[in-house]
């Protein structure tokens, strides 16, 4: 891009045709500040950016939309809660271009779907995941009385000086464990050393065995597991093969396969013939005393 392209894409070119009396550039070029997202600004619509809150279904063709996939939606208020405003969003897929509607949610904080996909219901166990159970609806009502709340952090005071002991007893073990940096950093270095030197080791292994990998040491279960595997000679693989192809062929095979053997021969004995009185046509060799007394002895006859 050129300087002046650039300039004018920055909105930093003024032509010279334009005086300060005019307004600003937008202004003066008959355009709005946003550009083609303020393109539906009379019908109340913004083009924005929006960025799929959750795990979605399309409703067109039944493709999973992530979370975090952003989308050219229009943007739109549909109403209000209170003072805050609701907000709509159009968008289209770009799987099947089947269009979206979602709409925010002030009173429980949340995005709603109005129409064109599904929300994926994501269900998971708060122990298997490791993470807190959120408190229902019940309890953060609960919270909001004094008394209730007072119980509460009562209750909590006594967690605490239960579990102090053990807390100061770890914090302990933690300072005493990192309190000398110099012998933990010599350990881990030493460590790493060791380490390099094995795996050094074990490659110059490998490429004396003429592998391409880094074999793993020998452990006691890999040399059971090697006595169990039996491989089976040359011989009794042989005769299993024989005995699978017995098996295999038809029981007529036999004299089929004399039958052709037969015909194979007497299909060479005619192009040895063949070939022979060709030669003796031609010139090509002398015939033999035994083939000359034959030829004589056939000449008396006639």
């Amino acid at each position: 891009m050129s300087t002046l392209a650039a300039a004018r894409a920055d909105n930093f070119y003024y032509p010279p045709e334009w005086t300060p009396d005019q307004g600003s550039l937008n202004k003066f070029n008959g355009q709005h500040a946003l550009r083609e997202r303020a393109r539906k600004l009379d019908q109340g619509i913004l083009i924005i950016r929006f960025e799929m809150p959750y795990n979605i279904w399309c409703g067109g063709c039944n493709s999973m939309i992530a979370k975090g996939v952003r989308f050219n939606a229009e943007k739109k208020q549909v109403g209000n809660y209170y003072s805050t405003k609701i907000w709509n969003f159009t968008m289209k897929s770009a799987c099947c271009r089947h269009e979206i509607v979602i709409q925010t949610d002030p009173k429980n904080c949340l995005y709603v779907i109005i129409s064109g996909a599904q929300q994926k219901i994501e269900e998971y166990d708060n122990e298997d995941a490791e993470t807190l159970a959120l408190p229902v609806e019940e309890e953060k009502g609960k919270l909001a009385d004094p008394f209730y709340r007072l119980e509460h952090q009562e209750n909590d005071i006594k967690k605490k000086k239960e579990a102090e002991p053990v807390l100061v007893r770890l914090q302990r073990v933690s300072d005493a464990r990192h309190a000398d940096d110099y012998a933990l950093n010599k350990v881990l270095r030493s460590k790493l050393r060791n380490q390099k030197k094995r795996v050094a080791e074990e490659e110059a292994t490998s490429r004396k065995m003429g592998i391409g990998i880094r074999l793993l040491p020998p452990s006691e279960e890999d040399t059971a597991a090697a006595s169990r595997v039996k491989f089976a000679s040359k011989f009794h693989k042989n005769q299993k093969e024989k005995r699978a192809l017995i098996k295999s062929s038809s029981i007529f095979s036999s004299t089929s396969a004399s039958t052709a053997k037969q015909y194979e021969l007497a299909g060479k004995r005619r192009k040895i013939n063949a070939t022979a009185a060709s030669n003796l046509l031609v010139g090509g060799y002398k015939p033999s005393s035994w083939a000359k007394s034959a030829s004589s002895s056939s000449k008396r006859r006639i």
